[in-house]
């Protein structure tokens, strides 16, 4: 960790500014500035003397202009395009947002996107986001400035500038997913001007934090432009005896080969440890879900359990505009995610909150290494009077799964009730060795069109053709499963009207595969793994821009997809029934006065499983999908004392289905988070200060209920994961 700070704080300073400057030619477009070259001086009399006028702006600290409308979303292979100019459901959590919120990972930014939520596995920073009641991949549906990325692996808040939700299909623009959304998280760049960030702060009860943020640009005609985080926590968390560490490395690197070639390079790593946090609560079908526990009581987690995780990236780009019609984009990124899982796990045995706790090493896969590449041609052009926007690209990844060949087993730490926690001594549990047990390759050729039909109309069309494979391994080495599928075909199709420039009306329908699933334990065909699944949507929206400071969509949409489950009849796992989906989203994000910023919206959503050939599981909601889900973020800016700033956020969350036979449900529930700023400057320099409180009134909840397998038979379990207690945020941030 040392060796790696001294590197990007040697690539910073003036070993840069010692390299052989580059030819003039290489500046970047947005730094050059006309030659002024002096006229001649003319015999004339001497012209009276003009008074000037100067003016002095003072910078503002980050974040504190609360600007949380985005007016240009990234699309893939589509390119940047104004929110209003697509045709789809897209909503932005900014840069402000982060800071304002004082935001620590990048799942917590999920929430304040109305269609989506959360399905964590124990913990909320190694969770699965969902989009529209749909699951989501641990890789096909997240992306790192446009690349695939592992989810299931902590990030840190501090190197994003951004989240993109993307919602509904998109693999004619992405290859196969899940139609859980796309969820794009955009790394920090470098910054034309010099800026040194430095934020100390402290987390509950104890957990200290100091991080720096330094980036700008330097040689001559400023050809490199860099830009630095480093982070570290550690203390007590929110409940006692609990500890947390986090450290983060970061780089960020523009080196411009000319005004119209630049090539990008990031690396990052992350380590991430816990111990003492709660685990989340496992339940079988006769089982009626409890209230949910309060997490800030010390008992549900144990000293000796926790996590230890590391996330080590490296990506790189190259991007040439040919012209101002044509550009040319290159990318890949390589990641190794490993975590070591030794949480505790508590086993509900009855309706009135009693359990049964263990610890163990699980056993589940500890290290994936993925790989991912993109590269996309765009142009302009005209034929006759019609004006095309075409893309021809590709992209795809790989990726391995590695799990431990053996660990210490399970311990049983002894019994207690939700009420009343516990505090059990034990050894830590460990594993040992590593074997392949899976890889996964995808790879998507990709074509598009979107044509102008004079001034209101436009068509836009994409279409994906893939090739995936999916292979299985025992302990030995021995391929258990395989599958393989070439050219796969996903179509998306769009019509657009444009009434205004500052409104759209669109309709959407497209066809999106996805990898197919394994069968589990238990069934006839054990590891088999099915033909890949093809989803289905219908999308009709409107896009407004309000007095040119509140965009707002509203969409309605109807999506479904084959659901895997094992027939009770033949015992075979296969994909025999349907989950189909439909509901109204609508999403904001402004100005709604020159002082008040909002960003939210609501989503109603109607989840239903069918045809599971089970009267017990067929037409049944899905479970932890909610029918009504609502964040509404406010931010104002007090007038009558300059520099200060209040804020709100409220979550609510509708009653989900806690099992497939609907027989128990987790009831709704509502959060309210309030926070505070004051913007002041020191010595001439910005200084601001932060304080919030997640969950004021200490609501007790269940942040998240999934089913381990929707196949309709009584072995069926559950899993429900309670939300954070009452948690504090403090921190001050000087920028230089």
């Amino acid at each position: 960790m040392k060796s790696a700070r001294l590197l990007l704080c040697l690539l910073s300073g003036s070993v840069l500014s010692s390299l052989p400057a580059l030819a003039a030619e290489t500046q970047p477009a947005s730094s050059k500035q006309k030659a002024v070259h002096p006229a001649h001086p003319a015999k004339t009399a001497p012209a009276t003397p003009k008074a000037e006028t100067i003016i002095v702006r003072s910078r503002n600290g980050s974040g504190t202009a609360a600007d949380y409308r985005t007016k240009d979303v990234a699309l893939g292979p589509l390119g940047t395009r104004s929110v209003l100019d697509t045709p789809m459901s897209i909503m932005v959590v900014p840069h402000d947002v982060l800071v304002n919120q004082q935001s620590r990972n990048i799942n917590d930014l999920v929430a304040y996107v109305p269609s989506a939520q959360l399905e964590m596995r124990g913990d909320p920073n190694t969770s699965r986001p969902q989009s529209r009641g749909f699951e989501g991949d641990v890789i096909a549906n997240t992306r790192m400035d446009g690349l695939n990325m592992v989810i299931t692996t902590p990030y840190a808040a501090e190197q994003f500038d951004s989240l993109q939700v993307l919602n509904g299909l998109a693999g004619a623009l992405y290859g196969p997913q899940n139609p859980a959304g796309t969820f794009d998280f955009t790394l920090k760049r470098p910054t034309d001007r010099m800026t040194e960030r430095f934020v100390v702060g402290t987390d509950s009860i104890g957990a200290p934090l100091e991080s720096a943020d330094v980036s700008g640009r330097v040689g001559r005609n400023k050809w490199f432009g860099y830009r630095l985080n480093l982070l570290n926590q550690n203390g007590e968390g929110y409940v006692e005896g609990s500890h947390l560490r986090r450290d983060l490395v970061s780089g960020d690197f523009d080196i411009h080969l000319s005004p119209k070639t630049v090539i990008q390079i990031d690396a990052s790593q992350y380590t991430y440890a816990e111990r003492g946090y709660p685990g989340g609560f496992a339940y079988s079908t006769a089982i009626q879900l409890p209230q949910a526990p309060d997490l800030g009581q010390k008992g549900y987690g144990q000293p000796q359990a926790g996590y230890n995780m590391e996330t080590d990236t490296a990506m790189a780009k190259i991007i040439h505009n040919f012209n101002d019609n044509w550009s040319l984009k290159l990318g890949g990124l390589w990641q190794n995610a490993a975590r070591n899982v030794f949480s505790t796990s508590n086993q509900l045995l009855n309706s009135a909150g009693l359990y049964k706790q263990t610890v163990s090493a699980a056993l589940t896969a500890n290290d994936f290494v993925a790989g991912s590449n993109m590269a996309y041609l765009n142009g302009k052009f005209r034929t006759g009077p019609l004006r095309h926007q075409i893309e021809l690209g590709t992209n795809g990844y790989v990726m391995g799964n590695y799990n431990p060949t053996s660990s210490t087993g399970t311990i049983t730490l002894g019994e207690a009730t939700i009420g009343h926690p516990k505090r059990f001594a034990s050894t830590q549990p460990y594993y040992s060795g590593r074997y392949k047990s899976a890889d996964t390759m995808n790879q998507s050729l990709l074509a598009g069109d979107t044509i102008s039909l004079g001034k209101h109309w436009s068509i836009m069309g994409s279409l994906a053709w893939s090739w995936l494979s999916t292979n299985n391994y025992a302990k030995t080495g021995t391929k258990t499963s395989s599958y393989t599928r070439s050219a796969a075909f996903s179509p998306m199709t769009s019509l657009m009207y444009k009434r205004t420039d500052n409104q759209t009306l669109y309709f959407t329908w497209g066809r999106s595969l996805q990898a197919g699933t394994t069968a589990p334990a238990g069934s006839a065909n054990v590891n088999e793994v099915t033909a890949p699944l093809l989803s289905e949507e219908y999308e009709v929206g409107y896009k407004i821009l309000i007095a040119k400071r509140m965009q707002v969509n509203i969409a309605g949409f109807r999506m479904s997809r084959p659901f895997g489950f094992v027939d009770p009849a033949t015992n075979v796992y296969g994909n025999f029934g349907n989950q189909r989906n439909y509901g109204v989203e609508f999403q904001a994000s402004g100005n709604i006065t020159e002082n008040l910023t909002f960003l939210g919206g609501m989503t109603w959503l109607d989840a239903q499983l069918l045809d599971t050939n089970s009267t017990k599981t067929s037409n049944k909601q899905v479970v932890g999908v909610p029918p009504l889900m609502a964040n509404a973020l406010l931010d104002y800016r007090l007038p009558f004392l300059k520099g200060a700033a209040v804020n709100a956020n409220v979550h609510y969350m509708g009653r989900r289905a806690a099992n497939v036979y609907n027989t128990t449900f987790a009831p709704s529930y509502v959060t309210l988070d309030l926070g505070a700023r004051y913007a002041t400057h020191a010595y001439g320099q910005p200084l601001v200060f932060r304080f919030g409180v997640n969950n004021v009134t200490n609501q007790s909840y269940w942040a998240s209920v999934y089913p381990s397998s929707i196949n309709g038979v009584s072995s069926a379990t559950n899993s429900a994961v309670a939300g954070l207690p009452r948690t504090y945020h403090f921190s001050i941030e000087l920028d230089l």
